[in-house]
């Protein structure tokens, strides 16, 4: 019953949580691409598993993490740079780009699958460590009015450093410190057994994202 009203306070912040909406013209965000191609794929399915895949995100998480790093409450030097000369049009056409791709997909390390499973569906009543499931859906794909990003398919390695980021107060675009919070109270396992397994999260037709 804790770790259910765990779960039901997270869904609460999440709905209160506010959203970025984006509108932008896909067409002109192909063509505005090409330098964002070099890291992110020129699909945005990136190859790199330290850079993050854009396909199939949501424009408006998207938009809200390229201000992100023009504000400062994101640090990377080369997304520093890159997101500081972007206008809010600019920005809206890379995310109406990106979000208009088609996820790769990908696997999970078989031997963290049980691990990881329990974080993402259920949490760690034990540690306080709140399950994913609230805020990222069942099947990963996030929540749209929310603002919460798709994170199935994403690189295990990109996630865990974000993760470790978020617990080490290094990465602060998180509302409400929400991330923050939980990543400090996970432990290392539970932040490798996690990633691994929501990368394995896939697209599949009509079906959404499953773990394969």
């Amino acid at each position: 019953m804790k770790n259910c009203l765990t779960v039901l306070t997270a869904l609460t912040l999440c709905a209160a949580a506010g959203t970025v909406h984006a509108q932008g013209s896909a067409e002109a965000g192909k063509n505005k691409s090409a330098t964002c191609s070099a890291c992110h794929g020129t699909d945005g399915n990136s190859v790199n598993p330290e850079w993050p895949s854009l396909a199939g995100q949501h424009a408006n998480y998207l938009v809200k993490q390229l201000k992100a790093f023009q504000k400062g409450q994101r640090k990377n030097v080369l997304m520093t740079s890159q997101a500081a000369g972007l206008s809010e049009e600019d920005m809206a056409d890379l995310a109406a780009y990106y979000a208009s791709q088609t996820p790769t997909g990908r696997e999970a390390d078989a031997k963290l699958v049980s691990l990881g499973e329990a974080v993402y569906r259920g949490g760690a009543k034990d540690t306080h460590v709140t399950a994913c499931i609230a805020c990222h859906g069942p099947s990963g794909r996030g929540n749209l009015p929310a603002g919460y990003p798709v994170v199935a398919g994403q690189h295990a390695k990109y996630l865990e450093t974000q993760l470790h980021a978020y617990a080490d107060g290094n990465r602060k675009s998180d509302p409400g410190q929400m991330m923050r919070n939980i990543a400090k109270v996970m432990s290392d396992e539970q932040i490798k057994a996690v990633s691994s397994y929501i990368q394995g999260l896939r697209v599949r037709g009509d079906l959404g994202f499953l773990v394969e």
